[in-house]
């Protein structure tokens, strides 16, 4: 693979790249006076359209047509960013926050500006203390800089921005879910329609865009639409951050071109699977997605290719590397716990599924399996998850899926 130059990460390593000055002398905040001064709103989003830049939270979904959602004759328009990032073995949106919040920033002020939203949330994981600090910080600075707050960059326009800290559930990292958290009611998934886009945020018009979303922005303003789509593979463009765990020699987030493989992520840059064992399974990308087998671990991770080995998608391209000493069924306990204890309870065939799953395998990892829970366990799965109109948010698909991989 040709040498490939960190994007998002390029600031990771300086020292006090998290500061305002740092981020200034590097070009910080440039590509932002290029939108506010030099571009209209419409511009803006037509050419993050045209990057085909797709969402990094999960479903990859084309953030600039989400943009385009947005009614022409709305008054108000509401920004939420997803810093929830509660899916197991995910750690890249922290890292963006922790180590160069000000990119983060600056996307938050280009993406406002492009849907005409004067105020953001962001949404932030209550686990992420340090994470909140620097952010504040952060904003603090930006404020200070002209960079949020009145008439930013003489353009005559206003953007306020605000911090708002979770309360440790993983069903708020689904947009609706965020939103009613951010009322200040219980985290339930909405019935959608109306989407965030008609009605959001206080009913409002809302775009909600995940963390790593934002920050490819300035650098698609930056270096333009044909630059960005000169990275990765077809209908996946662009840099990725990666993250790394499980039975690997160390645990890393890098960041490549989409379209890597789970082989090179492990042997190039996680130092190989531990203790020199081999590879059973990995899970390619937040254990919502499913399972790749030892023979799969070639498959291109990006936003298509992982379908053909039956994964759910991308996800957050966590991976989680599983030796060939470890029982698959240990995995599956885990994973059913995890589901069954973070489904909200509102659909019945999620909070009944979930929990009928973990009780199953953890019969049969007490040692009274039968054959037949394997045509049980399948039959749950494809009831959790494989219908469609069955639940009101995808925790559900997420729950099923690594069933239907694993059997």
């Amino acid at each position: 693979m040709p040498t490939f130059e960190p994007v998002l990460s390029r600031n990771w390593n300086v020292a006090d790249g998290h500061t305002l000055s740092v981020y200034e002398s590097r070009g910080g905040y440039q590509a932002a006076r290029k939108a506010l001064t030099t571009m209209d709103p419409d511009a803006v989003v037509n050419l993050v359209k045209e990057s085909e830049l797709r969402g990094r939270g999960g479903a990859g979904f084309p953030c600039g047509l989400k943009w385009t959602f947005l009614p022409k004759d709305r008054k108000e328009t509401l920004m939420c960013i997803n810093a929830d990032e509660s899916e197991p073995a995910t750690f890249n949106n922290r890292f963006l926050m922790e180590k160069d919040p000000h990119q983060l920033i600056e996307g938050i002020l280009i993406a406002c500006f492009a849907t005409k939203a004067t105020t953001a949330y962001l949404y932030l994981r209550f686990e992420y203390i340090h994470a909140y600090k620097i952010l504040e910080e952060a904003i603090a600075e930006a404020r200070r800089a002209g960079h949020l707050g009145k008439n930013i960059y003489g353009s005559g326009y206003d953007l306020d921005l605000w911090v708002h800290r979770g309360a440790g559930a993983y069903i708020c990292g689904e947009e609706t879910g965020l939103i009613e958290s951010l009322e200040g009611k219980r985290g339930w998934p909405r019935i959608k329609p109306p989407f965030p886009a008609i009605e959001g945020a206080f009913r409002k018009p809302t775009v909600v865009n995940n963390v790593e979303t934002l920050c490819c922005v300035p650098h698609i303003v930056e270096r333009g639409a044909s630059w960005f789509k000169s990275i990765g593979t077809p209908k996946s463009y662009g840099p990725k951050l990666y993250t790394v765990s499980g039975h690997v020699e160390k645990q890393v987030c890098v960041e490549l071109p989409l379209g890597v493989t789970c082989r090179e992520l492990i042997d190039d840059h996680a130092g190989g699977v531990w203790k020199g064992r081999k590879a059973k399974a990995a899970v390619p990308g937040g254990i919502s997605m499913g399972l790749l087998s030892a023979d799969e671990l070639d498959t291109p991770l990006d936003f298509e290719s992982l379908r053909k080995p039956g994964c759910l998608g991308l996800g957050t391209a966590a991976v989680t590397v599983i030796d060939d000493h470890t029982p698959i069924i240990d995995y599956l306990l885990n994973t059913s716990r995890f589901f069954a204890h973070e489904s909200c309870g509102q659909c019945t065939p999620c909070r009944e599924g979930t929990g009928w799953m973990e009780k199953t395998i953890h019969r049969i990892k007490a040692g009274g399996g039968r054959i037949e829970d394997l045509d049980v366990m399948l039959h749950m799965a494809n009831n959790l998850g494989i219908i469609p109109g069955t639940t009101i948010c995808g925790l559900a698909d997420g729950a099923a899926w690594p069933i239907k991989n694993a059997v």
